[in-house]
């Protein structure tokens, strides 16, 4: 919100040498966030006076353009020109080449004269053009930085203006003000006018307080006025659309004369643009009071109007040209011929007051914040007074605000006010708080004195009354966000000044710390980042190709997935149920950018809908639902388990002089796959595993001792990869964390190190090619039994030595006891043991 300085003053005791930075310094002590300030001549400076036009004479040129070469007087005359600079004539007298028609000599007009400068550091000075040397420039509303429109330079006559010749036209265009930006935060919606900022400036200052609502006054009605019917019979979520609407008519007005300076002087420096007489000062009612107002033509309306919810299949132009199909719940302003508006947002083009109306309809309305804030959305139309209605309107003020267009109008555009005033509707009921007595010393931390408490809700604008050793409160109308009694005491506060709290460090509450699923999350993450990984974070929706093929091990199975009602795009309109395709996308990125050698990793929730996903009907707003119904929608909401995922491309190192690094590969993702399961202490079962997303070969599936399924490891298919873009190969894994840590023990007990020497054993073992080796590895871990330490596939070999079909593993064995040194003979027993169990299971033969 800008506020206007000398705006500002009418209603609050601001100094005459006062800044905006002094001005933004004092509301910041009331809560309210500074933002800018604009000051229009920070970028006008120099000569800019009045000068009128003696003659104009046109040139055709050769290039097609025709010109005037003028004559302006810039002093008055008889004067002599007192301005002392080069280019400035001493007789009063410029000549002026200007390439604009829309004037004509004796017209009044801004003259920048040499020495001047314009926005955009446009420096006037003498300069030799179209044969002659133009001293000075009559300047337009553009040029001078003030509007928009270019069509021709300013004359002043067109605003009403008849300034003495010499003047200074930055003080005849009302330009020597400033205005001080603020933000207003969504509880604080009445400061989104004069009127509220100026209160607030006098609760900063201790300063008076002059409220525009007083010396306006509201209209007495003395007949009928235009008919209005509020149709609320079927409120939306149990909230009144519309609980009033005044209506004042304006007859014989001329939308034609111009904005007076000083009005669209304050329009613009509070960022608006003056488009029309009847506009602007809707506009101007709006910035100072608060309350939207809207102009209708009156001719163009046909009958009663009517403020109802949209019928099914209604269309409206808005004033911005375009048509919108209307949704049952957007609220309208309606007559015979059907919807003129919607309500709160935008009016529609049908009724626009235009350059031919004469007779204009005043509305001034109170609306539903939330039904205004949804039709705002729903349409995409933000507009200045829906900003307003969403955060409340004072419901007081609704007529007092259509008195004060419908003063401006007559005394600005002519015309006469009919005598009836329309006013129906309802006044909501107030909002009556009990605040317990010490209630405000005991949330803030500071006493409050009984009288303190008072006169800051009083200064407020409240009607206090004393109940039960405390009060008894009624917050003014203009305060839609004060409810309950903590509010009271954020006011109190933020008047009595926050830098009288005293500052004290709370006491840390009690507590057990993270949760064993926490910490064992947190451990994990930070495992695999200290292993060298680099954790990324993708988007979590992707298209239903990527669910098809990383969410289902079989090509052509199906694949249940939840659909985004309203997507970022309609490619990835699905919620993921695995992380790899994210992180993909994650590597082809890093790849195409020049890194070769990646090792990434993720972790995040899927979403994994099984059976019926509950109502899609939602509870009514405004009110807490029942436990049942809050019970229902949770049992709607699909699984969404914890995954996380790593990928691998590349080489495991850097290449150096004593170093030849290797190529990662699906052993990678197995090792990454087991240290996940040794940071959570739970053994991981391997298998052969398939997958249509991974290498038919080089696939391993990941379980528990249970034969509870955890996922999947290795290296994706080629083609897949070639498809991506990504490198020919890449290793990478995933794993569902909650399954771990489900299996998890509450506390990982290390194991005992044994202090006596180990024994190691190696077997060479010729088996069937198609017997998995983690097969044959787990069989010799039961047969070795306990004295068994560990086991490890340290060769493969396959060649026509042992036999087509056949393939011989070498393991080293590690045999150590806690008590005891071991014999060879006690270690050869236990590795016959191991040899005997993989003969007997698939017919191994030593070698």
């Amino acid at each position: 919100m800008r506020i206007p300085l000398s705006w500002l003053r009418e209603h609050a005791q601001v100094p005459t040498d006062a800044t905006a930075e002094d001005v933004m310094a004092e509301l910041v002590r009331v809560g309210l966030e500074e933002e800018d300030v604009h000051r229009p001549l920070d970028e006008l400076t120099g000569p800019i006076v009045v000068g009128q036009v003696l003659s104009a004479e046109k040139e055709p040129q050769s290039n097609g353009k025709t010109i005037n070469w003028c004559q302006v007087r810039v002093v008055p005359e008889g004067q002599t020109q007192t301005l002392i600079g080069d280019g400035i004539d001493p007789s009063g007298v410029q000549g002026i080449v200007c390439g604009a028609h829309n004037f004509e000599p004796g017209d009044k007009v801004v003259v920048t004269l040499p020495g001047s400068v314009l926005p955009g550091d446009f420096r006037i000075s003498p300069r030799k053009t179209y044969g002659h040397v133009s001293a000075g420039m009559i300047a337009s509303v553009r040029e001078l930085g003030i509007g928009e429109d270019h069509e021709g330079i300013l004359v002043l006559s067109t605003l009403g203006l008849d300034p003495e010749l010499g003047s200074d036209a930055l003080e005849v265009l009302a330009l020597h003000d400033e205005a001080a930006e603020i933000n207003v935060t969504p509880d604080r919606g009445y400061c989104f006018s004069i009127r509220g900022v100026a209160r607030e400036y006098a609760h900063a200052t201790g300063t008076a307080f002059t409220d525009p609502v007083a010396a306006i006054g509201s209209p007495v009605a003395s007949g009928a006025g235009y008919p209005v019917t509020l149709d609320e019979t079927a409120p939306i979520r149990g909230n009144v659309g519309c609980d009033r609407f005044v209506a004042r008519v304006v007859r014989g007005m001329d939308p034609s004369r111009p904005t007076p300076p000083w009005m669209s002087s304050r329009l613009r420096l509070a960022g608006m643009r003056s488009v029309s007489l009847p506009v602007d000062v809707s506009n101007y009612v709006m910035l100072e009071l608060g309350q939207p107002t809207h102009c209708y033509d009156l001719d163009k309306l046909e009958g009663t109007i009517v403020v109802r919810r949209a019928h099914p299949g209604e269309t409206l132009t808005t004033l911005d040209e375009k048509v919108r199909s209307l949704h049952e719940e957007d609220l309208l302003i309606a007559d015979g011929s059907g919807p003129l508006g919607i309500a709160g947002v935008m009016g529609g083009a049908a009724t626009e007051v235009s350059g031919s109306t004469r007779d204009v309809l005043v509305e001034s309305a109170h609306f539903d914040p939330i039904g205004i804030a949804r039709a705002r959305r729903r349409h995409k139309l933000p507009s200045e007074a829906s900003k307003r209605f969403e955060r409340g309107v004072d419901w007081q003020i609704a007529d007092v605000a259509a008195q004060r267009v419908v003063e401006l109008l007559t005394q600005l555009g002519g015309g006469t006010v009919d005598d009836g005033v329309t006013d129906v509707g309802m006044e909501p009921g107030q909002v009556v708080i009990d605040l317990p007595p010490d209630f405000a010393t005991q949330l803030v931390g500071r006493v409050f004195a009984a009288h303190e408490v008072r006169d800051a809700l009083e200064d407020l604008g409240a009607v206090v009354v004393e109940h039960d050793g405390g009060f008894r409160v009624t917050p003014p109308s203009w305060r839609m966000d004060l409810r309950i009694k903590e509010d009271l005491v954020e006011e109190i506060a933020r008047l009595s000044g926050y830098e009288t709290i005293p500052s004290t460090l709370p006491t840390a509450p009690p507590g057990r710390g993270l949760t064993r699923v926490q910490q064992q999350r947190r451990r994990l993450l930070q495992a695999l980042a200290d292993s060298g990984l680099t954790e990324v974070l993708s988007y979590p929706f992707v298209t239903k190709q990527d669910n098809d093929v990383f969410g289902v091990a079989t090509l052509g199975a199906e694949r249940r997935a939840v659909r985004l009602a309203n997507p970022l795009s309609d490619e990835q309109g699905f919620l993921r149920t695995s992380i790899l395709p994210g992180l993909l996308d994650v590597a082809r990125r890093n790849h195409a950018r020049g890194f070769r050698d990646l090792a990434l990793y993720e972790a995040g929730q899927v979403v994994l809908p099984e059976g019926e996903l509950g109502s899609a009907v939602l509870p009514a707003s405004g009110r807490l639902p029942a436990d049942d119904v809050l019970d229902a929608l949770l049992d709607g909401v699909p699984n969404q388990p914890l995954h996380i995922a790593a990928v691998m491309a590349g080489y495991d190192s850097a290449a150096g002089f004593d170093h030849a690094p290797r190529m990662q590969d699906w052993s990678d993702a197995l090792d990454v796959a087991r240290l996940v399961g040794d940071v959570l202490g739970v053994e991981l079962v391997i298998s052969q595993g398939t997958h249509q997303a991974f290498h038919p070969g080089r696939t391993a599936a990941l379980s528990l001792r249970s034969g509870e399924f955890v996922g999947y490891a290795g290296e994706l298919h080629p083609k897949l990869l070639a498809k991506r873009g990504l490198p020919e190969r890449m290793a990478a894994m995933e794993l569902n964390v909650d399954v771990l840590v489900d299996a998890a023990a509450d506390v990982v007990v290390a194991r005992t190190i044994s202090t006596y020497p180990v024994a190691t054993q190696d077997v060479a073992l010729v088996v069937p090619a198609d017997v998995p080796a983690e097969a044959v590895r787990e069989t010799l871990r039961e047969g070795a039994g306990e004295l068994l330490e560990d086991v490890r596939l340290f060769d493969v070999y396959a060649g026509s030595a042992i036999g087509e079909g056949r393939k011989s593993l070498a393991f080293g064995l590690r045999f150590r006891a806690f008590d005891r040194t071991l014999t060879a003979d006690e270690a050869s027993e236990a590795r016959s043991a191991a040899v005997e169990l993989a003969v007997e299971r698939f017919g191994a033969v030593q070698r």
